[in-house]
């Protein structure tokens, strides 16, 4: 291995690299980029060979956001190509084992930085895919060879994503069909933990996990390569609600390695007990109670939602482990799932996507809702989508109009703008001035007519 001029360590695996610490930013939401694991035959990969496409570390531009691709192969005679997506995901681990090297996401959402100091110190891509390779190598032995390449030119990566995104695709169409009910296990996967201790990712047939780079078959390969892991399998157990996807062996394990601090797991509503997010999802589904529905916002996407906020802002409220009523991370193959939050009414409790993600899943949206959910060339505040639901007949209008009658019941004689029922939300909020950190406000069968709310230090 090449002598790596910075430390290499489970230490370092949640160091953060702020912004002024920062010499290089690889990918990210101000870039593009993808990461990729391939089992190849033993006479392709080079062992311990490191490519790099574009220009390296310290060539990099310094503050400036980098395209950036990472593809390793792989060859041993006891690898399988199941296992390409649980090293994938590992891939997460042993870069932020890197002194001064913060990977975040996966996939093609991937997210690096390099820090001022360890480009200081000299390290290179040769120094990083050698020190990944020998991590791969000391914990796997089924792996022999082993090569990397990386992509720092603009039309490298563009060309590799591309690549990248197929393989993808052909992992994640290897699961449709199957049904939570036809398998007696689950999986776990607490690869995560280091950035938010209280999180669990229970994967199933229809629900991926939510950074959608593990599937339930890759939970399966994972387990049997790497019993001690950190993917666990999940006996279901009893089934407690087979609707909203409650499992008395989920929620048992997820209390354990929560630490006692969840123990109620819906795998498949977005309310009571919804399942913990990360930071790694590539998506976040969030109820809109102004006009009862459900809204999904992608990593990608670089506007803002109905509710005037981007995916970034609401993205510090879901992550950290938390289980928030009315939001939840999830992979965007989600959507394409027969059970998309299925115990709140499915897919026709849907009302808003980026268009990006609209015209991705067009074909797997059911007929009745996939011309009348908005977009941000539809609506991008809750007034315009309100309006723009109204005239397409979208099928969450007919909720108002049953919650109407009781609504004008309990109404005031002058007449009043209708509001949806609120069921129970908790929303802790960041970045206000109370002191000792954070405030919870919890609303129970809400509604709320306001112009404005103004929170002031005592």
């Amino acid at each position: 291995m090449a002598e790596i001029p910075v430390d290499v360590g489970m230490i370092y695996e949640g160091e953060r690299i702020r912004k002024n610490q920062m010499h290089a930013e690889l990918a990210g939401p101000k870039s593009k980029g993808a990461e990729l694991f391939r089992v190849a035959g033993d006479d392709v990969v080079e062992d311990g060979k490191v490519t790099v496409v574009g220009p390296d570390v310290q060539e990099l531009p310094e503050g400036q956001p980098t395209p950036f691709g990472v593809f390793i192969r792989a060859a041993g005679e006891k690898l399988e190509e199941d296992l390409e997506g649980v090293f994938e995901r590992r891939m997460h681990y042993y870069f932020n084992y890197i002194q001064g090297f913060m990977h975040l996401n996966s996939r093609d959402t991937i997210w690096c930085r390099i820090s001022k100091d360890a480009v200081k110190a000299g390290v290179t891509f040769e120094h990083i895919g050698a020190a990944v390779m020998d991590l791969f190598k000391k914990e796997y032995d089924v792996i022999e060879k082993m090569d990397v390449t990386f992509y720092t030119e603009d039309k490298a990566v563009d060309e590799f994503i591309e690549q990248a995104r197929a393989v993808y695709e052909k992992r994640d169409a290897r699961l449709r069909g199957m049904k939570d009910e036809d398998v007696d296990v689950f999986y776990g996967c607490v690869l995560c933990q280091s950035f938010a201790p209280e999180h669990m990712c229970t994967i199933s047939p229809e629900r991926i996990s939510s950074c959608g780079s593990i599937s339930w078959f890759d939970g399966r390969a994972a387990v049997k390569v790497d019993p001690k892991g950190s993917l666990i399998e999940i006996k279901k157990g009893e089934v407690l609600d087979p609707v909203k996807g409650e499992y008395a062996g989920v929620n048992e394990l997820t209390e354990k390695k929560s630490g006692g601090a969840v123990n109620r797991v819906f795998l498949h509503s977005i309310f009571g007990h919804p399942h913990t997010s990360c930071g790694c999802f590539e998506a976040i589904a969030f109820y809109i109670p102004e006009v009862d529905g459900i809204g999904v916002v992608h990593r990608n996407f670089k506007g803002t939602t109905p509710f005037g906020i981007p995916f970034s802002t609401m993205a510090g409220q879901t992550g950290g482990g938390q289980q928030l009523e009315g939001f939840a991370g999830i992979a965007v193959e989600y959507i394409r799932s027969p059970k998309f939050f299925i115990a709140d009414g499915g897919h026709e409790r849907l009302v808003w996507l980026p268009k990006e993600l609209k015209e991705r899943f067009y074909n797997d949206l059911p007929e009745s809702v996939r011309d009348k959910i908005a977009t941000e060339e539809d609506a991008t505040d809750l007034d315009a989508l309100k309006a723009h639901l109204e005239k397409v007949g979208h099928p969450v209008v007919s909720r108002w109009q049953e919650q109407a009658p009781a609504a004008e019941e309990k109404a005031p004689a002058a007449a009043e703008a209708p509001a949806a029922t609120v069921p129970e939300i908790t929303m802790p909020l960041s970045g206000n001035p109370v002191a000792g950190g954070g405030i919870t406000i919890t609303f129970k069968n809400a509604k709320i007519y306001a112009e404005k709310v103004i929170i002031k230090r005592k």
